[in-house]
C-alpha cells in the first residue's frame, strides 16, 4: 500500500489501523531546536478524541501520546520524530456481522477489490482514526510556524441546512473551544445541536463546511505550475476522511460575478501593497499575496449510520443490513483540528522550501 507519506520537506508517514494496537508516525523535515509543548501537542489530540460529547461517538479513548524519537530535553533534534497513540477502546465484536458485506459508501468494497483482503474491524486503514496522524504533524507545525508568525484556525460554518453568514478573523475566535460545536455563532450552534441529535436519534447522519483561515502569510509562497499554494492544499484536505469538495476564496461564487466585481484592486498603505477585498482568498497564480489565505472544506455525512440499509454481501447477494459500532453522527467538530493540521504542514513545507531558496 502506497500512499502514506505527505509533504516534501516537513513529512509525515503514518501508519496503523482502527483496531490495531496502535495509530503512529514518523515525522521527517522538523527543523532543530524548536521548543516541543507537550501539552499544547496532547490538547490538539483532545480536539479530535471522540467521546467529547453526545454529539459524538462514545469511543472512549484517552489518545495520549507517546513520543519515541527525534526530541532531546524538550527540542526537537532535526532528526526524524517518532510517535504512537495506542488503541485501548477497541469493540472489534461490534463488527463481526459485517466481515463479509460491503456498507454503503465505506470503503470495504473497493479496498478489498484493490488488496484482495480488508480489516472490516471499523473500517482498518481506512477509518477517521488514522488522522490521529495528521493533528500530531499538525501540532508540531503550528510551534514551527509560530516562529513565522502563521496561524491558522479552522470552525464549523454549516452543518445540515444551517449556515452561518459571516467569516471570521482569527482574533475574533479566541473562545471557539468553548463551543461544543466549534460554531463562532451560538445561535446557529444551538439551532445546530438540535438538529445533529434529532438526525442521530432518527437513525441518521449530517455533512456540512468547515472554514479554516490561515493569517499571517509572508508574499511568495507557493510553486507554480502544477505545485500552486492552493492546489497542494486542496490535495491535503481531499486526503481528509469524508471531504468531497474545497473552494478558495469566492469559490464556486465567482461563477456568478463579473471580473469588475471580482478582480481584487491593489492599493498601498504603510508602504506596503495590499488588496482591497480578497476573493482571491490570499493566493493569485497559485502563490501567496500576503493576504490572509482562506477556503470552505465541504464534509459528507457519515457513512455509518444506524438505520437500516441495503446492501450485498461477497456472494452477491441483496442483504438488509444495521450497522453497530459507536459511530459521529456528524463528523465535523472533531474534523476542525485535522483541517487545521493538514493546512499548517502545507504551509511549514512550502516555508521550508522557499527558505531553501535562499544562500
Amino acid at each position: 500500500m502506497s500512499g502514506n507519506s505527505f509533504g516534501n520537506i516537513f513529512t509525515l508517514t503514518s501508519f496503523g489501523e482502527s483496531h490495531g494496537k496502535a495509530i503512529g508516525g514518523i515525522i521527517d523535515g522538523c527543523p532543530a531546536g524548536i521548543n516541543i509543548d507537550y501539552e499544547f501537542i496532547q490538547s490538539e489530540l483532545n480536539r479530535r478524541k471522540p467521546g467529547q460529547s453526545a454529539l459524538t461517538t462514545s469511543r472512549n479513548e484517552s489518545d495520549k501520546i507517546e513520543f519515541l524519537s527525534g526530541i532531546f530535553n524538550g527540542k526537537s533534534l532535526g532528526t526524524p520524530i517518532g510517535f504512537v497513540v495506542w488503541n485501548k477502546e477497541k469493540r472489534s465484536e461490534d463488527y463481526s456481522n459485517i466481515k463479509d458485506i460491503y456498507r454503503p459508501s465505506h470503503a470495504d468494497f473497493t479496498y478489498e477489490k484493490k488488496y484482495g483482503i480488508r480489516d472490516y474491524r471499523g473500517g482498518g486503514r481506512s477509518s477517521a482514526r488514522e488522522t490521529i496522524a495528521r493533528v500530531v504533524a499538525g501540532a508540531l507545525a503550528k510551534l514551527v510556524l509560530i516562529n513565522f508568525d502563521i496561524k491558522v484556525k479552522a470552525y464549523v460554518r454549516q452543518i445540515g441546512n444551517i449556515e452561518i453568514d459571516k467569516d471570521y478573523s482569527i482574533s475574533e475566535l479566541e473562545n471557539i473551544e468553548e463551543n461544543i460545536l466549534k460554531c463562532p455563532d451560538e445561535t446557529k450552534s444551538e439551532e445546530m445541536q438540535k438538529l445533529i441529535i434529532d438526525t442521530k436519534n432518527n437513525g441518521d447522519s449530517l455533512g456540512g463546511i468547515i472554514h479554516c483561515v490561515i493569517e499571517g502569510m509572508p508574499v511568495g509562497i507557493g510553486e507554480p505550475v502544477f505545485n500552486k499554494l492552493h492546489a497542494v492544499l486542496g490535495k491535503a484536505m481531499l486526503s481528509i476522511n469524508a471531504v468531497k469538495g474545497i473552494e478558495f476564496g469566492s469559490g464556486f461564487k465567482a461563477a456568478n460575478m463579473y471580473g469588475s466585481e471580482h478582480n481584487d484592486a491593489f492599493f498601498v498603505t504603510e508602504n506596503k501593497i495590499k488588496t482591497k477585498t480578497n476573493f482571491s482568498g490570499g493566493i493569485q497564480g497559485g502563490i501567496s499575496n500576503g493576504e490572509p489565505v482562506y477556503f470552505n472544506v465541504a464534509f459528507k455525512p457519515t457513512a455509518s449510520i444506524t438505520g437500516k440499509q441495503s446492501t450485498v454481501n461477497k456472494n452477491k447477494e441483496v442483504v438488509e443490513m444495521k450497522i453497530a459500532g459507536r459511530h459521529d453522527p456528524c463528523v465535523l467538530p472533531r474534523a476542525v483540528p485535522i483541517v487545521e493540521s493538514m493546512a499548517a504542514m502545507v504551509i511549514l513545507d512550502f516555508l521550508l522550501l522557499q527558505n531553501a531558496y535562499k544562500f
